[in-house]
């Protein structure tokens, strides 16, 4: 029996896996074209064990398919690598959609205390990673939120020894369980399974809007490990970090939460991608012009194919590096 003067002891994260449905089979393994709204929905919708990540596997094909789109990135040079190809035709870059050349997995990455697998990597010829995200989500649990914190200093700090010049970003997800979406929940589905009922520690928004303590304590703690500028400057802080909460209800599903964090927040979403582009750019190009031709990100031609609205393909919901 434990002690009730001592505190609980430490819980996973999630639910037990044996609690939660099995994933789903068909789930694709390479990396899919998609966009921030449907891989954030489907973070949000998903109910099956996230052992497997399954959850999470999306947002990173987004972040990788935007590093291309919006960041000139090469598709090769991207792991999980995008399903896009590109050729030069009359002096501009034209990229195509290209399925058929999409792979999954991560990227193992060589750090100072021991070899990590890294969601998301651009590697360059001759330089190895130049840029990573990591990122991470939380579907409930919110309590142990503090318990990322060691897990999160660590993963930064053994790349950045290896690698100072690597741009590493960490983008962090929380679904946005409200209060009174707990009751409803409840009420509706008594008998249902216990992963599609919200407790107490999965709650993310008070009655008034408000976050709950624990994640206003873990915005408060990821605001200290963003921002890292120089090659010289602490190895445990990241270039960029990004704190999103993703709203729950059906008619906003897979949307970000607009109140939280605060407009002038170091980790809102919109400024994620472009410090990470700047951080790269400063490093990789404008201090390095004789390696300008394997560095610099490239420009999309406005009538590339992947850039034709009638076909059919994701909704583009960030800017497109386009050239002129």
């Amino acid at each position: 029996m434990s002690d009730p003067d001592l505190p609980d002891p430490e819980l996973p994260d999630e639910e037990d896996a044996a609690a939660q449905p099995s994933d789903d089979p068909t789930f694709p393994k390479t990396c899919q074209w998609t966009n921030q709204r449907d891989a954030l929905a489907h973070f949000a919708s998903y109910v099956g064990a996230t052992q497997s990540q399954q959850h999470i596997k999306p947002l990173h094909w987004y972040v990788a398919c935007r590093l291309v789109i919006e960041g000139g990135f090469r598709p090769e040079e991207i792991t999980p690598r995008p399903p896009f190809t590109f050729k030069k035709r009359k002096g501009k870059w034209h990229l195509a959609y290209d399925p058929s050349v999409a792979e999954g997995g991560e990227a193992t990455v060589l750090g100072g205390l021991k070899t990590k697998n890294v969601d998301v990597v651009v590697n360059k010829p001759g330089l190895g990673p130049v840029l990573a995200v990591s990122c991470k989500g939380m579907t409930g649990a919110f309590r142990n939120l503090t318990n990322r914190m060691e897990e999160t200093i660590g993963e930064c700090t053994n790349l950045h020894i290896t690698y100072p010049a690597m741009v590493f970003g960490y983008l962090f997800v929380i679904r946005a369980n409200r209060l009174i979406e707990k009751a409803a929940a409840i009420a509706a589905e008594e008998d249902a399974p216990p992963s599609k009922q919200l407790k107490a520690n999965d709650i993310a928004m008070a009655v008034g809007g408000e976050p709950v303590e624990s994640i206003i304590r873990f915005h408060s703690a990821l605001r200290e490990l963003t921002g890292r500028r120089g090659i010289r400057n602490d190895v445990s802080r990241y270039e960029a970090v990004s704190l999103a909460l993703v709203e729950m209800a059906d008619a906003d599903l897979g949307a970000l939460l607009p109140t939280y964090p605060a407009e002038d927040s170091l980790l809102r979403l919109e400024q994620f991608f472009e410090t990470l582009y700047l951080r790269y750019d400063e490093r990789f190009v404008y201090a390095a012009p004789d390696l300008k031709s394997v560095t610099q990100r490239l420009e999309w031609a406005p009538e590339s194919p992947a850039l034709e609205a009638d076909q059919g393909f994701p909704e583009i919901d960030y800017p497109v590096r386009c050239s002129e």
